[in-house]
C-alpha cells in the first residue's frame, strides 16, 4: 500500500512541478494550434466547464482527468454530440470505450471528429468561389488512455493522443500525452482532489501540395523550364494545459439516515477549479451539482478569465454553463443508461454550444444494482 501511495504521490509532484515548465507565458498567447485538443464533446462534465476533475469518472474522464477511468466498474460505451456555434454547421461527434481489465486496471479508447460542412474553394481565378468546388475539413482525434486504482484514496492515469487535420491538399499531424492524479477522503469518500496536465506533445507543421505554386527558373521561361517551389511553414505547439481541482460532496438527508449502511438521496456538490493555460488566458471558476438518488442530475457553472465580461472581451464563452443528467438501471442487474445535456452561451454573434450524449454502463460482474 505505502509503494502504490507513493508512486501516486510521485506523479502528482511531477504533475504540480510540470506548471514551471508549461504555464502561463502569455507572450505566446494565440500561437499554439490543434485547439480541437481543448474541446471536451461530453455533455456531463460540459454542465460544469470540466470543473468536475476532481471526481470525474468513466468514459468522460479520458476529455478531462485521465485518472478517473479507473472508476469503471465492468464496460461503459458512450456516444457525444456537439452542435457547435448553432447555425454555423460546425460539429462534435465522439465515441469512448472502456473496460476494465482484471485487476491490471481500466483500458480506454476515444475518437472525436469535428466537422464543418462543405466550404466554397476559392483562388485568384474564382475568388468568390463560383465554380471551384467545396472541400470539407477532417478534424480527428484518437485517444488511448490507462487508469489504475492504486488504493480506495488514490487513482492515476495516463493516456496518449493523436491529432490529424487536413483537407484535400494540407495535412498536419501529431502526437501528445497527459497523466492525471485522483484522490479522495472523508467519511463518505466526499472529500476530491484532482490535478492533470494534458496535451504535452510533439510540435506539428502543415504540410501538402497546397503550399505548392509553379516557379521560373532564373534566365528562362516559365514554359521552357517550369518549376515548383513549396511555401514554407512554421512548426506550432499544442495547447497545453495544467489544471487543478477540488471539491465536497454535502449530503443533505445524512443526519435523518437510520444507519451508516443507508445510501442517501440528495446530494449537492461544490466544486472550485483552477487551469493554467500555457497558451491562453487561465481559468477559475466554481460549480455545484445537485443530485436526486444518483437518478437525476442538475449543475450549473461560472469560469471566469481575463476580461470576460468587459467591452473589449475575446474571450469565447461568455462564462456561464449548465446541463442536466437522467440515468437508470435497467433491471435489477441489466446496464445502466445515462442521457446527458450542457448548453454554454458563446459571445455574439455566436449562438452557443449544445452537448448531448448517451452514456452505457454495464454493472460489475456478479453485482446487483442495490449491491454498488
Amino acid at each position: 500500500m505505502k509503494r502504490h501511495i507513493t508512486k501516486a504521490c510521485l506523479l502528482l509532484g511531477g504533475l504540480a512541478c510540470a506548471t514551471q515548465v508549461y504555464a502561463g507565458n502569455k507572450d505566446r498567447t494565440g500561437q499554439a494550434g490543434a485547439t480541437e485538443l481543448l474541446i471536451n464533446p461530453w455533455g456531463l462534465s460540459t454542465g460544469v466547464f470540466g470543473m468536475n476533475s476532481s471526481h470525474v469518472r468513466g468514459i468522460e474522464a479520458m476529455k478531462n482527468n485521465i485518472a478517473g477511468l479507473a472508476y469503471v466498474k465492468n464496460t461503459e460505451v458512450g456516444l457525444a454530440h456537439s452542435i457547435y456555434l448553432r447555425g454555423s454547421d460546425v460539429t462534435v461527434n465522439n465515441l469512448g470505450i472502456a473496460q476494465k481489465v482484471g485487476n491490471l486496471g481500466v483500458v480506454g479508447f476515444n475518437i472525436m471528429s469535428m466537422g464543418f460542412g462543405e466550404i466554397q474553394i476559392t483562388n485568384t481565378d474564382d475568388p468568390e468561389g463560383l465554380a471551384s468546388g467545396t472541400y470539407k475539413p477532417q478534424f480527428l482525434t484518437f485517444q488511448l488512455g490507462f487508469a489504475k486504482e492504486f488504493s480506495n484514496s488514490i487513482r492515476a492515469g495516463l493516456a496518449a493522443t493523436f491529432v490529424s487535420e487536413q483537407i484535400s491538399n494540407v495535412r498536419a499531424s501529431g502526437a501528445c500525452f497527459e497523466g492525471g492524479v485522483q484522490y479522495v477522503t472523508g467519511k463518505r469518500d466526499n472529500f476530491h482532489f484532482g490535478v492533470t496536465l494534458r496535451n504535452v506533445g510533439t510540435n506539428m507543421r502543415f504540410s501538402g501540395q497546397g503550399f505548392a505554386f509553379d516557379a521560373q527558373k532564373p534566365g528562362t521561361r516559365l514554359d521552357e523550364d517550369p518549376q515548383t517551389g513549396h511555401v514554407p511553414t512554421e512548426k506550432f505547439e499544442m495547447p497545453t494545459y495544467l489544471n487543478f481541482g477540488a471539491s465536497y460532496d454535502f449530503y443533505l438527508d445524512e443526519k435523518r439516515l437510520k444507519s451508516e449502511d443507508d445510501l442517501p438521496k440528495h446530494r449537492a456538490t461544490l466544486m472550485a477549479n483552477f487551469t493554467s493555460n500555457s497558451f491562453y488566458s487561465d481559468y477559475i471558476g466554481g460549480g455545484v451539482e445537485y443530485a436526486y438518488q444518483e437518478m437525476f442530475m442538475i449543475r450549473a457553472a461560472y469560469r471566469y478569465e481575463s476580461g470576460i465580461g468587459t467591452a473589449q472581451s475575446n474571450t469565447f464563452y461568455t462564462g456561464v454553463a449548465a446541463g442536466a443528467t437522467i440515468q437508470k438501471g435497467i433491471g435489477e442487474n441489466g446496464p445502466i443508461l445515462a442521457l446527458d445535456y450542457s448548453y454554454r452561451p458563446t459571445a455574439r454573434p455566436n449562438n452557443g454550444v449544445h452537448t448531448f450524449s448517451l452514456r452505457l454502463m454495464t454493472r460489475e460482474k456478479g453485482k446487483k444494482a442495490s449491491e454498488e
